[in-house]
């Protein structure tokens, strides 16, 4: 932690947290990295290696599991759950040669209750509706409606799931 911690917030001895913008009673594990002008919610759980890039939002109650990627431009509202080794995108297309600022970056968000599964890849520019369901390995390419249960590259729905995640 480089500034103050903010009350009723956990942050590791050997987690880096950069921003004051955490609710309480989130906890932030060893080798997570929030960066400055983030921010995250209350009740959050940022697990190791987990990485919080300037400009991303994540919401309350969300659970974030160990190396997920969240970059700037990327909303996470609450009770959501990432799973281990998500990556967000935010850059449609990126090339070393050319850098795009933030207004190059295209907005991705992960609407209240989804369920993002272990290994997920979510180009930017997607929504995830309400209490969607992506399961693991699968690639997000477009928009997923609210209750929809997909995977695959590109996932695909497959089904329906309850706000309980049950088909």
């Amino acid at each position: 932690m480089r500034g103050r911690v903010p009350p009723g917030v956990f942050v590791h001895e050997r987690a880096l947290v950069e921003t004051d913008r955490i609710g309480a009673g989130t906890r932030v594990w060893a080798f997570a990295h929030v960066m400055e002008g983030a921010g995250v919610g209350e009740g959050c759980n940022v697990c190791d290696g987990a990485f919080i890039e300037s400009g991303a939002v994540v919401g309350n109650r969300v659970t974030v599991k160990n190396n997920v990627l969240l970059w700037d431009r990327v909303t996470v509202e609450d009770d959501v759950f990432l799973g281990p080794n998500a990556v967000f995108t935010n850059d449609f297309r990126p090339r070393a040669a050319s850098k795009k600022g933030p207004d190059g970056f295209l907005a991705t968000l992960v609407r209240q209750g989804a369920t993002i599964g272990a290994n997920v890849t979510v180009v930017c520019g997607s929504t995830i509706g309400r209490h969607a369901f992506v399961g693991a390995g699968s690639v997000v390419v477009g928009d997923v409606v609210s209750h929809a249960l997909v995977v695959g590259n590109p996932a695909r729905r497959i089904g329906w799931v309850c706000e309980c995640g049950e088909r």
